[in-house]
């Protein structure tokens, strides 16, 4: 009988310590839980993940913000248009 499931590949497998280091790893880059929590103690992995995807956000629009920011003084300053353009296609705009 053929089953439906497929193996996960090796390369893809890890130890319950290996996912213990990196989720301590990704703790210490959040700023918000290295202020709240003491080194020794550890948040819970779910409060990790989501303080991680607010983080990410966070920075996505402060990155948003600061192009908008750049792109208008680049309008303001007396700049050539090959250069403007060329930091408005640097910065995807």
């Amino acid at each position: 009988m053929s089953s439906n499931r497929r193996e996960p590949k090796a390369a893809s497998k890890f130890t319950e310590d290996e996912i213990d280091e990196l989720v301590s790893k990704l703790q210490a880059l959040l700023p918000q839980l290295n202020q709240r929590t003491n080194s020794r103690v550890q948040a819970s992995v779910s409060k990790i993940l989501e303080e991680t995807c607010s983080h990410i956000k966070r920075l996505q629009r402060e990155v948003n913000g600061l192009s908008e920011r750049l792109s208008r003084l680049i309008d303001f300053v007396d700049i050539s248009d090959v250069d403007a353009e060329t930091m408005r296609r640097f910065l995807g705009q």
